[in-house]
Order: C-alpha cells, then sequence, then structure tokens
C-alpha cells in the first residue's frame, strides 16, 4: 500500500506564496504519476498540476506561470510551489500517485486566498 501525507496550506494574502510538500511512504514504484489535484466548495475536483518519473510536467492552464511542480524522487516527496496566488486558488489540495493502474490519494490540505 501507499500512504500520502500533505503539509504546507494555509491562509494567505492575495499575491502571496504557498509551498505546499506531499510526502509518499511504501510500495513506491520507479515508474509512476503524481499529481496535484483541488477542489473548491461546489465545484469538482480538478488537475492542478502533473510530473512524471522522469520530470516531465504539464499544468492546467488556470496556474500556468503561477504554479511550479516538482519532486525528489530519492525522498518520495512532491511539491508545489505556488506564486502570485489568487482569491480563486482557495481549495483544498490533494497529492495523488498513479503507478501500476492503481491510484492513491492524501487526506487533502486547505489553501485558503483571502485578504
Amino acid at each position: 500500500q501507499v500512504q500520502l501525507v500533505e503539509s504546507g496550506g494555509g491562509l494567505v494574502q492575495p499575491g502571496g506564496s504557498l509551498r505546499l510538500s506531499c510526502a509518499a511512504s511504501g510500495r513506491i514504484f520507479s515508474i509512476n504519476v503524481m499529481n496535484w489535484y483541488r477542489q473548491a466548495p461546489r465545484k469538482q475536483r480538478e488537475l492542478v498540476a502533473a510530473i512524471t518519473s522522469s520530470g516531465s510536467t504539464n499544468y492546467a492552464d488556470s496556474v500556468k506561470g503561477r504554479f511550479t511542480i516538482s519532486r525528489d524522487n530519492a525522498n518520495n516527496t512532491l511539491y508545489l510551489q505556488m506564486n502570485s496566488l489568487k482569491p480563486e486558488d482557495t481549495a483544498v489540495y490533494y497529492c495523488n500517485l498513479d503507478q501500476r493502474i492503481r491510484s492513491y490519494w492524501g487526506q487533502g490540505t486547505q489553501v485558503t486566498v483571502s485578504s
């Protein structure tokens, strides 16, 4: 099994920055894709950013140029650097790991962007 634990969420003013982390443990295979999703109140969960084990990345249009996804394979840790945050970025952010047709989720961390 795989466990994912997110951290780094909180309250930040518009224009501010936060860095989310996701620590993965358990049976992690060398080939996988790690993702950040978010879900705002009364909205569907959406993909924010993805990164393969080889480092290829993909971003939602709404966060391009503001968010950066990265990973530390040696320590099985996923990051999301979020800059120039906007109120519409407010959501619960979830870490996700896809490997060998199975998908694992963290418990989520709240990000609130408000003055």
